[in-house]
């Protein structure tokens, strides 16, 4: 990453899908480094609020938003007749969060789940629903030689909670040759 790109990111609280894309495209924190997956995966729309000393614990915040649509690739799939977006999803969506806030803070390499603790499903999310919320509050950050957030998230639909993981474990990892264009 170069200095400029990690200095003018790490200045921004919040970030627009366009600027997403640019994260999952690897331009946002550079080659190599942190990215968001791209459309159809990328469930999120935008981050709305990311601090490095906010939250429940005092080691970080994102708050972030993705717009429900019946056009949404899983509806389609899960289920013929009974569309819910898979809980799935929102667990993936909070990992990803994870990672990008890794990357914002500046760390190098690439962004991998390395497990999660518990993991909590209140209510579904149906094609009717206008918004899914995210909420990830950081427990602990290792930034040495070994890089990883663990954190605790609240997905909410339409305001109401619809699932909760506790203790999730994203890791940033340097590789050779990986990069993709």
């Amino acid at each position: 990453m170069t200095g400029n790109q990690a200095t003018v990111a790490a200045r921004q609280s919040s970030f627009s899908y366009d600027e997403l894309i640019d994260c999952a495209k690897g331009k946002l924190f550079g080659p190599g480094n942190a990215q968001l997956p791209l459309p159809p995966m990328l469930m999120i729309d935008a981050i709305t609020q990311i601090t490095e000393d906010g939250g429940q614990h005092g080691k970080g915040q994102i708050l972030a938003e993705y717009e429900v649509r019946p056009d949404r690739w899983f509806f389609d799939c899960h289920f013929k007749g009974d569309p819910v977006m898979p809980g799935c999803l929102g667990l993936d969506a909070m990992w990803q969060l994870v990672g990008f806030f890794l990357g914002w803070m500046g760390a190098p390499g690439r962004g991998r789940a390395l497990g999660v603790g518990e993991v909590k499903l209140f209510d579904m999310i149906l094609p009717t629903a206008k918004k899914v919320t995210y909420e990830i509050n950081l427990k602990r950050v290792i930034m040495r030689r070994l890089v990883m957030g663990i954190a605790d998230g609240m997905v909410r639909v339409d305001g109401k909670p619809a699932a909760e993981a506790k203790d999730m474990r994203v890791g940033l990892f340097q590789t050779e040759g990986a990069d993709a264009s």
